[in-house]
């Protein structure tokens, strides 16, 4: 018997309103991998990491954790066990970024004695300035913001880790020295790795396998270069071909 996927959505759907934001995507996400959620804004990708959190239940279907279904009642519990980078970071601008990274582990009664080695080990991994811990998130650069809502979602030292374009807010030179450090982070860390993006070449940077939406729904997926060479859909064609410039940058195949 093999393992229970880290995440699995069977035919989910989402409506907000008159939009149907997820349309009966049914998708696994395997342990120890890192999957992009790919596609232009509007597509469902950011619904779609919301379901798996349990921040939001489905209208139709199930999102499975590691083999136990999320539900209102269990979503809690659940949820402490993957960390969740939301966009633009979503820093507390009231706590430094030592209360930021550390907020969750504190409201769980952890000693002072191991949120204070937990943070050593995250500063260290993260290469975050101990000197910055002190300072409000107004005080430090984009990137530095960035790598505190890093450290607050590792801090658990959850199974799984959820990303939503957390590079997205960043300029091009920030952003390109980002996704280096955060490659490196994923492939220290080993764990199960969701990222949300609009850019085919970010993530075909960071990720093992590409899920491409349009109109809540998954249009293809598979490798970068698989999507580049055998798109399913002419859609696909033109969302490739809208950004082989970005791709040719981050050292993507291109026919």
């Amino acid at each position: 018997m093999t393992d229970a996927p880290a995440v699995e959505l069977r035919n989910v759907s989402k409506v907000f309103g008159d939009v149907k934001a997820v349309d009966d995507v049914t998708l696994q996400i395997p342990k120890g991998r890192v999957v992009a959620l790919l596609g232009p804004s509007g597509c469902g990708k950011s619904t779609l990491l919301r379901l798996m959190i349990g921040v939001i239940q489905p209208d139709a279907g199930g999102v499975c954790f590691e083999g136990t279904r999320l539900t209102t009642a269990n979503a809690l519990a659940l949820r402490r066990r993957m960390g969740y980078v939301i966009q633009d970071g979503g820093l507390f601008p009231h706590l430094t970024a030592r209360g930021n990274a550390t907020l969750v582990a504190r409201y769980l009664g952890w000693t002072h004695e191991r949120v204070e080695a937990r943070l050593a080990e995250l500063t260290e991994l993260t290469q975050f300035p101990r000197e910055g811990l002190d300072r409000y998130p107004v005080q430090l650069s984009g990137g530095q913001q960035q790598r505190v809502a890093l450290m607050r979602a590792l801090m658990l030292d959850p199974d799984v880790l959820l990303m939503d374009e957390p590079l997205g807010a960043l300029d091009p030179i920030i952003r390109r020295d980002l996704q280096t450090e955060l490659r490196r982070i994923f492939e220290a860390l080993r764990k199960t790795v969701v990222l949300v993006t609009h850019e085919i070449g970010e993530a075909g940077f960071f990720s093992d396998v590409i899920v491409l939406l349009r109109q809540g729904r998954i249009v293809q997926r598979g490798k970068l270069d698989e999507l580049v060479r055998s798109p399913a859909d002419p859609f696909v064609a033109r969302f490739i071909n809208a950004q082989r410039s970005p791709l040719e940058a981050l050292g993507g195949s291109v026919p």
